[in-house]
Formats: C-alpha cells, sequence, structure tokens
C-alpha cells in the first residue's frame, strides 16, 4: 500500500515531467490508491524528493511498465537501475507479457527504449469529453454490478478484449477492491447486454472496460450506454475521458459521435525479456 507521502511525491514528479515534456503520463491512479502489494512500485529519492520512479501494473499474466525521471536527472542511468529492480518482480510474479508504456511524443522514453530488447505492440489514444447535448437511452437500462453478475462480467471481458479465462477472472477480483470505481451492467430488454466502468478522482471520471456483448453489437446499445454515462458524470464537473486503441475503428467512430476528441497517445512496447516464454 502506498502512503500519502508517496503518492503526493508520485503526483508531483509526474506534474514536473508532463509540464517539461509537453506530454501526458498513463499512471493509473485508480489502481496506484488502491495498492496491495510492495512489489508493484519502485522509487529513487534524493535529498528528500522523489527524483526517478517506476510503476508495474498488473492484468492477470500481463503486466504494464510506466516510469519517469525528473528532467535534470537524466542520463544518470537511474531509469535503468528501477527496470533492473522491477524485472526481478516480474520474474517472481510468473508474469508471461512485459508491455512497456511511453507517451507517443515523448523524446526521452523513446530515446530509452531504443537501447532496450522490445517491439512496437500497439497503441491508445486518450480521449476527452468535450460537453455537449446527448439525448436520451430510451432502449436500455443501467444498474449497478452485483456478485451474480460476475460469470458475465468475466466471460464479456475475456472476449471483448481477448483475455483467458484465468486473466478474466483475476481481474475481475483486483477491480473489487477499488473503492472510487462503478461498475454497472447494460441491460437491453430486461437481459444483461454489456458493463462499463467508470473510476472518479482528482476530478476525473475515467471510463474503461466498456463492451457489448458480441450478438448485440451494432443496435446502438453502446451508444445509449455512453450517453447514460455521461448524463450521469456530467453534472460533477469532472474531466470525462477513456483510452481506445488506435486501430479500433468502430469504437472510434462512436466515441468521435457522441462527443470526445482525441488528446494524446500512449505507445505500448512488448518487451523481450529472457524468463519471458
Amino acid at each position: 500500500m502506498l502512503t500519502e507521502e508517496q503518492l503526493t511525491a508520485i503526483r508531483q514528479l509526474q506534474e514536473v515531467c508532463e509540464t517539461h515534456d509537453g506530454v501526458e503520463m498513463k499512471l493509473n491512479w485508480d489502481m496506484l490508491k488502491s495498492r496491495k502489494g510492495d512489489q508493484e512500485d519502485f522509487f529513487i529519492w534524493k535529498d528528500g524528493t522523489l527524483i526517478a520512479y517506476l510503476a508495474l501494473y498488473a492484468f492477470g499474466s500481463t503486466v504494464e511498465v510506466c516510469g519517469m525521471v525528473l528532467p535534470q536527472e537524466r542520463r544518470h542511468g537511474h531509469f535503468t537501475r528501477l527496470w533492473e529492480e522491477a524485472q526481478e518482480a516480474i520474474r517472481a510474479g510468473g508474469f508471461r507479457k512485459v508491455l512497456l508504456n511511453a507517451p507517443g511524443e515523448s523524446r526521452s522514453a523513446k530515446g530509452w527504449l531504443a537501447g532496450q530488447p522490445c517491439s512496437y505492440s500497439f497503441s491508445e489514444f486518450h480521449m476527452q469529453w468535450a460537453e455537449q447535448p446527448v439525448g436520451d437511452n430510451p432502449g436500455i437500462a443501467m444498474r449497478l454490478s452485483e456478485p451474480a453478475d460476475k460469470a458475465f462480467e468475466v466471460e464479456l471481458d475475456a472476449e471483448a478484449f481477448s483475455l483467458t479465462a484465468a486473466d478474466a477472472e483475476h481481474y475481475y477480483e483486483e477491480r473489487l477492491a477499488r473503492q472510487d470505481e462503478r461498475r454497472y451492467i447494460i441491460e437491453a430488454d430486461g437481459n444483461p447486454s454489456g458493463k462499463i466502468r467508470v473510476a472518479r478522482s482528482a476530478g476525473e471520471s475515467y471510463i474503461s472496460g466498456f463492451a457489448v456483448a458480441s450478438g448485440l453489437r451494432g443496435q446502438g446499445i453502446g451508444g445509449e450506454a455512453l450517453r447514460w454515462i455521461l448524463q450521469h458524470e456530467a453534472p460533477t464537473g469532472n474531466t470525462i475521458c477513456l483510452d481506445v486503441e488506435t486501430r479500433n475503428a468502430n469504437a472510434l467512430k462512436l466515441y468521435e459521435r457522441i462527443g470526445f476528441e482525441r488528446k494524446q497517445q500512449q505507445d505500448y512496447y512488448e518487451a523481450a525479456l529472457p524468463f519471458i516464454q
């Protein structure tokens, strides 16, 4: 579990790096605030100031890696040192896939990645809603997820996000601890037809885990569910955002039609590590 001092230091380092580099980092704050173990976060401090940080984010058998170094402390091997420490935790965790995350416009991150045994995997757009009228959603009903919905949610996660059944179940259990997140079931004609999650924190409402059952896609269910979410989140005054893979043309078209705008891009590289088989 991260302390308030650690969380504040991470936030401050993020702000400095983003301002200096003109980028937006993906630090998954909902996950940082619900940490359970002590082998997911790696720090380098100097005179009481956090100068380098690396985080691991587990998604079943896949782990994502994100980190940053204070601008004036770069080129001193700090991030490489943290990465070496993190590899031990990755090995101990038995992960099968490692994805290194970097802002698309970060020259310092891309420079470091160029010296690593990794290959480009995919990219995501970070999208933000520009407030506008969204209309009604008469064809669906939304309710909070219940324990009885577990099998439906796990199966839908596995199918929609290409996860193994074991990974989908692990991810479901991990998310139950996130106190700032609301999990919704989308119902059409009285039957569970999809799901969507919203995490509120620090002036942001972040949408994730959005999926409609494969046999019901193309019927407008997803669009109506998104409109319902926007109607309920807009009054909070929060920035409403989400991430979507750049190659997902159908999702991009839907989000842009409702008013989401593309912001920065995040690139993912798969690490080729000797202990990952």
